[in-house]
């Protein structure tokens, strides 16, 4: 499964609709599968039909086996699924009305309505599935209706008729209920499998991002700064004597704490910012194209709006503070370094008083 993290304004239904799970035959492929068996197919009964003199039928064959390929053709070139689809989907659409209007060979050919169902409900959404086939049966009817022998002259018997309709009937229903369960179960899967990659790369607590995942994005962060060198900076951070809030108050009112600061950090930063909880009562902002005076100043701004937003704790209000180390990419140092960089200017704000904000010796409170 892949690019589920892109996002959009569609709904995620419809969003996850459109990926495809391990295993699952990918719709280009097989209309590549069904073009490539049906040429040769509608080239041989051409044949026939031109041994038996349906010079006409032949050619039409020939002619529905060249535009097939010629489909086929136009996908490998553009690689424009929409299209490929479409044009599968007309051409044989045209062919079955074709087959079952004309009564080719001796009016067995009709036979292929039956394969029209499965192709059409894979291949295209639902909506088109049921759409298409309903004016299938409708136009079958029709052509086996008084009116239908009178422009058509079928030489279809009223028991065969009967039969076909019915069959037809239920090879589509049939079909439909199999497309539904098949997208039903695969929408779950493609729910489960979100659920996890989420739960995978983020905090359950805060919602911010884990360590994991911050990791990633900071070595994606440098990959992109190698190549355009656009700077970025980091902000690392430690809720002020953690500790003694937990054991004067309770791990409930610690936890509390964790989240005003995460709510608070998701409020000050930017979207393009990946904020994550780094462990325990830890966090990092990761700022790209982010130098080292605006970094300063945004670390500044989160760490007054911490210390001036209280917590409720036995029937009091507590103040939480928090201090910040910051660093700034230079040069061709590792993100290793980075960090190293990060903790020890959080490092210099513990030693020098908490609740600071230190960068390269820079000192904000």
């Amino acid at each position: 499964m892949s690019g589920m993290t892109k996002t959009t304004t569609q709904a995620p239904e419809v969003r996850l609709s459109r990926f495809r799970v391990t295993g699952e035959i990918p719709v280009p492929l097989l209309i590549g599968w069904l073009t490539c068996a049906a040429v040769p197919l509608l080239l041989f009964f051409g044949w026939r039909s031109l041994e038996r003199g349906e010079t006409t039928a032949a050619y039409l064959l020939a002619m529905f086996a060249a535009l097939l390929a010629l489909n086929g053709l136009v996908y490998l070139i553009s690689r424009r699924t929409t299209l490929q689809r479409r044009g599968f989907i007309t051409i044989i659409t045209v062919l079955f009305t074709y087959l079952a209007v004309n009564a080719i060979e001796e009016g067995a050919a009709i036979l292929w309505l039956f394969a029209y169902p499965a192709i059409i409900f894979y291949i295209s959404e639902a909506r088109v599935g049921v759409l298409a086939c309903i004016g299938g049966l409708f136009a079958t009817a029709v052509l086996f209706s008084p009116v239908g022998e009178t422009m058509f002259d079928v030489p279809y018997t009223t028991s065969f008729k009967l039969t076909m309709l019915a069959v037809l009937t239920f090879v589509m229903t049939t079909c439909f209920a199999l497309d539904q369960s098949r997208r039903r179960a695969k929408l779950g899967l493609l729910k489960l499998a979100a659920e996890f990659e989420y739960a995978a790369k983020h905090d359950t607590m805060t919602g911010l991002a884990n360590r994991r995942e911050a990791h990633a994005q900071l070595d994606t962060e440098y990959e992109r700064y190698l190549r355009n060198n656009r700077p970025f900076s980091v902000l690392l951070m430690d809720i002020d004597l953690f500790k003694s809030i937990n054991d004067n108050y309770g791990h409930h009112v610690g936890d509390d704490a964790i989240v005003m600061v995460a709510q608070t950090l998701k409020e000050q930063s930017r979207k393009v910012d990946t904020l994550s909880r780094w462990g325990g009562e830890e966090f990092l902002l990761l700022l790209p194209e982010t130098d080292c005076d605006e970094a300063a100043r945004t670390a500044e701004r989160i760490r007054f709006k911490i210390s001036t937003t209280p917590i409720s704790a036995d029937n009091q209000t507590i103040s939480t503070t928090v201090s910040i180390g910051v660093a700034t990419i230079e040069g061709t140092e590792s993100v290793d370094r980075l960090l190293q960089r990060a903790d020890e200017a959080l490092y210099e704000a513990k030693k020098n008083g908490r609740n600071l904000v230190r960068q390269h010796g820079i000192t904000s409170h």
